[in-house]
């Protein structure tokens, strides 16, 4: 079961209630991306879709803070997530249609992790747009980092 956690952040009022990614992704889509998850990795439904779910967070949060530079970066776990999504470049590419204004996320990772803060820094922030954030996925923050800092890319 997911564990919706609010960062103090995500108490203000201005923000409003927490909206789920259920509301965006079609269902026949979520259905194939849970399946392509518990196919491809040790997970159960529950499982594959927390990690898909904080996936899709992470990355329409990217996607709305395009141009801003934050250095947002997901935890080991939500990646995996963020993979799965970006694997299937049709859905991927409407994604980004939908709502990066037509701009390709790209994909741009480096091979050394870090341990900057950015992770944690950036489940604050998808917890400040709105998104429900599954805060166990986003603790194994210790050597991540962002894939390209600086750009608008993942």
């Amino acid at each position: 079961m997911s564990t919706a956690v609010a960062f103090p952040l995500a108490a203000d009022p201005a923000i409003g209630p927490f909206h789920s990614v259920r509301e965006v992704v079609p269902d026949d889509l979520w259905d194939k991306q849970v399946a392509l998850l518990v196919r491809d990795y040790p997970y159960d439904s529950v499982m594959a879709a927390r990690v898909l779910g904080q996936g899709y967070a992470y990355l329409l949060t990217a996607m709305n803070h395009r141009g801003e530079s934050l250095g947002l970066a997901p935890s080991k776990l939500v990646d995996i997530g963020v993979h799965t999504i970006s694997l299937d470049t049709v859905a991927y590419a409407n994604l980004c249609d939908r709502f990066n204004d037509g701009h390709f996320l790209h994909h741009v990772p480096k091979v050394e992790m870090k341990n900057d803060g950015s992770v944690m820094k950036t489940a604050t922030v998808i917890a400040s747009d709105g998104w429900d954030v599954d805060l166990p996925l986003w603790t194994d923050a210790a050597e991540c980092g962002p894939c390209h800092p600086g750009n608008d890319s993942h």
